[in-house]
């Protein structure tokens, strides 16, 4: 499973840090790279993975670089948070990072446009490699910020719908369903109460649900977060207020926030084995590709059935779409080896075989157009559904922002609001929240 979702709220406070980033390399070049990458020389790769297989698979990688490039010796340091990488990067040294990969594509807006990374777009269009033909549509979007390609992506993640297929056939329903009206009749049927609790819950709404995020829902959309200007558009975007509006009235039709929020802290760990959906409490569930191998290991009562989030009933056509985030990875500013760096990052993203051989290892989606095809990817068949997301030009992401994802949390935050009934007024606290994400850019910049 990939150490990126298992990280989500450290990577949103990460969000934070990214504050000192920018005072600790504002003013750096971005380009003029000037060292000899044919010459024997050393580069400090650092990276986020922690569990064994992770640092297995990134270990293989480099090992398969370094034999490519015997003069390129890599020294590779695990676990590090965007924090720990600020503190390097301002502690300087031949100890600091010279490649970055980074969980929190939130930040990545932060990278840019603080200079902290470097604009990678000369390498690419030093080596011929076209950024919109190499990567899916949402990864290209979300590793660039304001004209810069500060990163590239790294592997990726695409969220679906699991779904128990025997308590479908139990309740009558022949196939997952592709719009969230369908979503909600399903959920219904799917419930089966027991006291002032229940025996089973047809689909966890509440957005303190596992996965079950605004951000993640809008995939289901076509959200545009932000204008030409860079103003927040989600008072403008009708999307916003049909979103939050289908989620509240979905948390009511299945018993009301207090009753689920009763229902939810009865849920296992996130990662164990315990999970809601792993034990039958929950029959469909949002979530990442990773979920079906924790999932199955668990050796759940029932099979598991995999398809494409449902879409907003207006947007019918585009089933088969969803949210995708994911791992990127960066050259430091601070780098006096950016030539070197380069070579390392370029096959780490760009490589097919290198990127099908560590999704395979960590079981994430890969993050090229030739490796979501290639016929050397090892897995599930159901897992096929999360590469037609990925290769999907319709499926979104979340935008980068000057100051990360603050105004996913602002917009998270009145979604609480929403839902336990303490703002009734949603076009109201869509503008409110739209001033208030505003106003935190432009404290940002």
């Amino acid at each position: 499973m990939s150490g990126n979702r298992r990280k989500t709220a450290a990577a949103l406070a990460a969000t934070a840090a990214m504050s000192l980033f920018a005072s600790a390399c504002t003013g750096q070049s971005n380009s003029g790279a000037s060292d000899d990458a044919s010459k024997d020389t050393t580069i400090n790769f650092w990276h986020g993975w922690s569990a064994p297989n992770e640092v297995k698979g990134i270990q293989d990688t480099v090992d398969a670089f370094e034999k490519a490039h015997p003069n390129i010796h890599v020294k590779v340091v695990g676990n590090m948070t965007d924090d720990k990488v600020n503190q390097a990067l301002r502690a300087g040294g031949s100890k600091a990072p010279d490649v970055v990969s980074s969980f929190t594509t939130n930040n990545v807006g932060k990278f840019c446009s603080s200079k902290a990374f470097v604009d990678l777009n000369p390498f690419l269009k030093k080596d011929g490699i076209d950024a919109d033909k190499t990567f899916p549509k949402a990864m290209n979007e979300y590793t660039q910020f304001d004209g810069v390609r500060c990163t590239v992506p790294l592997l990726g993640d695409a969220y679906g719908l699991y779904y128990n297929k025997d308590a479908f056939e139990d309740a009558g329903i022949s196939r997952p369903p592709q719009t969230w009206s369908e979503l909600a009749a399903d959920a219904k049927k799917l419930t089966k109460a027991k006291g002032d609790s229940y025996e089973q819950l047809g689909f966890m709404p509440n957005y303190h649900g596992y996965e079950t995020t605004t951000e993640h829902y809008l995939g289901g959309w076509n959200p545009k977060y932000f204008d030409a200007d860079g103003k927040s558009n989600i008072a403008r975007d009708p999307a916003f207020a049909a979103m939050l509006t289908t989620q509240k009235k979905l948390v009511d039709d299945l018993g009301g926030y207090e009753k689920l929020e009763r229902f939810r802290t009865s849920f296992g760990d996130e990662w164990g084995a315990k999970h809601p959906f792993h034990t039958g409490q929950v029959a469909m569930q949002l979530d990442g590709e990773w979920r079906l191998g924790m999932a199955e290991e668990t050796k759940p009562g029932f099979e598991i059935g995999v398809a494409p989030m449902p879409v907003a009933d207006d947007e019918a056509g585009s089933y088969g779409k969803g949210y995708l985030t994911g791992t990127v990875a960066g050259i430091a500013a601070t780098s006096q080896k950016q030539n070197a760096a380069w070579e390392l990052v370029k096959f780490m993203t760009t490589d097919t075989d290198a990127v099908v051989g560590f999704a395979n290892a960590i079981h994430n989606v890969p993050s090229t157009l030739a490796a979501l095809k290639s016929p050397k990817l090892k897995l599930d068949p159901r897992f096929k559904t999360f590469l037609d997301i990925a290769a999907d030009p319709e499926s979104t992401t979340t935008p980068p922002s000057v100051n990360g994802g603050a105004y996913l949390v602002s917009l998270q935050n009145l979604g609480f609001d929403i839902e336990k009934g303490k703002q009734t007024d949603i076009e109201a606290g869509l503008k409110k929240t739209a001033e208030e994400i505003d106003a935190a850019i432009a404290q940002a910049k």
